[in-house]
């Protein structure tokens, strides 16, 4: 009789083997699952980009507003008929505690 069970016992963990550890079993369902959800999250940052890639080029194919504010945001570029003024902060020039003292030195 203990043999019978014994017999037994090795039948249900023959059978439950493949079933946790084996090809297509819990652990590798588990771990699937895992890398489906991270391929989702990477496909749902690409589909993003790739959206604002397509307003950008629908945008560029519709008019020239969306061309004229990437020239002049990129390169730089301005109208013939505008002026263009470039003020600089912090820059070589004079500073103002310098100008203070240069008004204060100049005789009237």
């Amino acid at each position: 009789m203990r043999w019978l069970a014994l017999v037994f016992v090795a039948l249900i963990v023959a059978l439950q083997y493949p079933m946790w550890l084996g090809k297509g079993g819990w652990l590798q369902v588990r771990e699937n699952d895992r890398e489906l959800a991270a391929q989702r999250d990477t496909n749902a940052k690409l589909k993003a980009r790739n959206d604002a890639l397509d307003a950008d080029v629908r945008d560029l194919k519709a008019g020239y507003e969306a061309i004229e504010e990437r020239a002049r945001a990129e390169l730089g570029m301005i109208r013939h008929d505008e002026v263009f003024f470039q003020i600089e902060r912090g820059g070589a020039g004079v500073k103002p505690a310098d100008a203070a003292q240069s008004k204060a030195a100049k005789p009237k």
